[in-house]
């Protein structure tokens, strides 16, 4: 049978071939546009942003950061500077397991177990990327030891710092302050200003004091580098440079051999002192004893030190002179005395008969004199020489606390000076508006009472003091306290002055003046309750001493210092200026639990104005005296009712 013979069609495989070629073609004509709109895309419409890549990656931009300008007091003493060292740095996310790489270190590097804490707590507060320290100023044998073994230890190298240091230690910590590691509070508050990109490869910030107040000025202004880098990330040149700018230095006008005296002239006691040019404001010493070395905050402190001065009994870290708020005592009676005779309430020649005690109309019970049985007739200068309680008493009734507010307000009683430091406290002036929205309860003439002397409600700040106490010397006429006396150009040396701002100025009646301030001179004579501290001085000095309660006295009991603990004696106050004719310093001293003001703070300031105005350098301190009697021979007064409040 014969076979069926199929013939091809071969116009349909033309076809179908035709058509697969032209399928085929479409399809590589399709992906060569789309190669070719990839093309456009990146060359054309990403062009800028690939280029931007591609530059990172050949060039790299290294912050350069500028040296921190110094703090020098006001002959030149430096009171912070900075060196170089070189630091033993590790980058956790690219040193792998840390704990084995600091053991690995310790073979041949002194690591102690305080660097192994600081370090912990750095990188607990930092981001994995950023290089931490794990010992700082290194020798250089211990340079040459790491650089044979660095292979060992991916992520660690060896750094060249700039260190802060504080010559003075203690002696100025409350007031210059200190500087610290960069947190993340810092970076958001540098982010929220815009002032993050100027921090960029800084790792400090002021933190405290001086330090922190004037950042601005000290940081400057960081400079960059653009390096090209290889594959490896190794640079190759320096393609362009952009010096950094150096921070601006502070000169302040604080005398720091001044700031040294009055600092030894406290010995063992606890406490504060202020000296102020009344001139102009200036302040020449600030003290607040004890203080701390601010040189462990640096580099991060360990745990144990920041455990033995946050857990002080003597609170290092508090700073007195502005956050320390006590009662003024009988620091105030001289303001008093300025009121009464403003207000007419008394004039020189009123004179009153004290029994010892005084009592409100109608009322039995008795406000305490310091002395028991009185001091007889007293007019308003012995009032200030011998610190008559029961003048003063009667005194706050007749004015009324408001007229009382109203008056010493005008000294900056109440408010902040503004001294250029952060962190000042108020204080406290009391009136009927503030006592009824603070207590709810109306303002009662036994508060004047105690208000007349410094007690009560009443709390001052030492930096208040003395700048009140320096408005008084000038007249009325007050400045308001400053630090920085100028600021020194780092790129031309050209110093650029801080102008004195009037803060007050209501000049005080002439006669008025006199009297109290000859009546102040009288406290620092023959009779007077700082006679024996002011014996001998070739000047005039016009003064005041004061006693602040810390704990309240029953009535008809008797303030005995030798069956109170240490801690719960009075505070001793002294104010004063000199030369009295025409002053050129004004200061406040507190001596915590010190006792009486002739005795405990007098001697103090009259250290500090003896230096100040002959030269002369004081022998160091005596031990501390045992507290009870004023050594003058004259008790300061020390009210005792059940009235006043209890402060600390």
């Amino acid at each position: 049978m014969p076979h069926r013979i199929e013939l091809k069609n071969h116009q349909q495989e033309i076809f179908n071939f035709r058509l697969r070629l032209a399928l085929s073609l479409g399809f590589v004509l399709l992906l060569m546009f789309l190669l070719l709109a990839r093309f456009v895309y990146l060359q054309l419409v990403r062009y800028d942003y690939f280029h931007t890549m591609a530059e990172k990656n050949r060039i790299s931009i290294v912050p350069t950061v500028p040296n921190r300008g110094l703090i020098l007091d006001r002959n030149g003493v430096v009171l912070a500077h900075n060196y170089s060292a070189y630091t033993l740095e590790i980058t956790p996310s690219k040193a792998g397991d840390l704990e084995t790489t600091i053991n690995g270190l310790a073979q041949f590097i002194d690591i102690q177990p305080k660097d192994r804490k600081r370090f912990k707590k750095l990188l607990a507060e930092s981001r994995d990327f950023e290089s931490l320290s794990i010992r700082n100023r290194l020798t250089d044998e211990e340079i040459a030891k790491f650089a044979a073994q660095r292979y060992r230890f991916p992520g660690v190298e060896i750094k060249a710092r700039l260190f802060r240091e504080y010559p003075l230690h203690e002696g100025t910590s409350h007031l210059i302050g200190y500087i610290g590691r960069i947190n993340q509070k810092d970076s958001e508050r540098l982010e929220e200003e815009d002032l993050l990109a100027n921090y960029r490869g800084s790792d400090y910030i002021g933190k405290a004091g001086l330090e922190e107040s004037y950042e601005h000025e000290l940081h400057g202004q960081t400079g960059m580098e653009q390096v090209e880098v290889d594959a490896g990330g190794r640079g190759v040149r320096v393609l362009s440079h952009t010096p950094p700018r150096s921070g601006n230095n502070l000169m302040l006008s604080l005398d720091a051999k001044l700031q040294e005296i009055a600092e030894q002239s406290f010995g063992d006691y606890r406490g504060a002192l202020v000296a102020i040019d009344p001139r102009n404001g200036e302040v020449l010493a600030f003290v607040s004893k004890p203080g701390y070395d601010p040189n462990l905050f640096i580099d991060g402190i360990d745990q144990q030190s920041w455990d033995e001065l946050n857990n002080s009994p003597d609170t290092p870290l508090n700073n007195r002179v502005l956050r320390g708020q006590y009662p003024p005592g009988s620091t105030l009676k001289p303001f008093m005395a300025l009121a009464g005779l403003h207000y007419n309430k008394r004039s020189p020649s009123y004179t009153i008969s004290d029994p010892g005690y005084f009592t409100l109309p109608g009322s039995g019970h008795q406000y305490r004199d310091w002395k028991k049985d009185g001091h007889g007739s007293v007019d308003l200068f012995r009032s200030i020489v011998i610190s008559c309680d029961t003048y003063y008493y009667g005194l706050a009734v007749e004015l009324g606390i408001d007229n009382i507010h109203d008056f010493l307000s005008r000294f900056g009683f109440g408010q902040k000076t503004g001294v250029d430091l952060d962190g000042e406290q108020p204080g406290l002036l009391p009136s009927q508006e503030w006592k009824l929205k603070r207590f709810k309860q109306k303002w009662y003439a036994g508060d004047s009472v105690s208000a007349g002397i410094g007690q009560g409600y009443d709390l001052v700040t030492p930096m208040q003091l003395a700048a009140a106490t320096a408005t008084l010397a000038n007249g009325g006429v007050g400045y308001r306290p400053h630090l920085v006396r100028a600021i020194q150009s780092s790129e031309t040396g050209e110093k650029r002055t801080i102008a004195p701002i009037v803060d007050a100025n209501f000049p005080i009646n002439p006669e008025h003046f006199e009297l109290v301030r000859r009546a102040m001179i009288g406290v620092t004579q023959p009779g007077g309750t700082a006679f024996q501290a002011a014996a001998g001085a070739p000047y005039a000095i016009a003064g005041k001493t004061g006693t602040a309660q810390v704990v309240g006295i029953k009535q008809g009991a008797k303030y005995d210092a030798s069956k109170l603990a240490e801690r719960h004696r009075d505070h001793a106050w002294f104010i004063a200026f000199a030369p009295a004719e025409a002053p050129t310093i004004a200061l406040a001293v507190l001596a915590e639990n010190g006792g009486h003001g002739g005795s405990a703070a007098a001697p103090i300031a009259r250290k500090v104005m003896d230096y100040y105005l002959l030269g002369k350098v004081p022998p160091p301190p005596a031990p501390k005296q045992p507290l009870g009697n004023a050594a003058s021979g004259v008790p300061e007064a020390a009210p005792a009712t059940e009235e006043v409040e209890e402060h600390d």
